[in-house]
């Protein structure tokens, strides 16, 4: 016995799907096949998932971003920082990688 799953994309997503996975050698319903194939092997999306990241200086200002680099500078000045080694090696100890 065999289910009918039904999704809507627009047009140019099926499109553009369609011609990429006839170059592949395959069709995008063999492909949706395979992605919840893939799925169920490994209990999960069979890709990373992650939000995008952005820039967490992006919304100051230039007089903020150029105020924050000074109080590095002074940080820096008095021995207030750790080598970024040290940080990932204490990372990993803490989290077990």
């Amino acid at each position: 016995m065999s289910s009918t799953i039904q999704i809507r994309v627009d047009d140019e997503l099926k499109s553009k799907s369609d011609e990429l996975f006839k170059a592949l050698g395959t069709d995008t319903t063999t492909a949706i096949r395979m992605f919840l194939t893939q799925a169920l092997a490994v209990n999960g999306f069979p890709f990373e998932i992650k939000r995008a990241r952005t820039n967490p200086y992006e919304a100051l200002s230039e007089a903020e971003l150029l105020d924050k680099l000074e109080k590095s500078r002074q940080n820096a000045a008095q021995g207030k920082y750790r080598d970024a080694s040290a940080v990932s090696h204490d990372m990993r100890a803490k989290y077990g990688l």
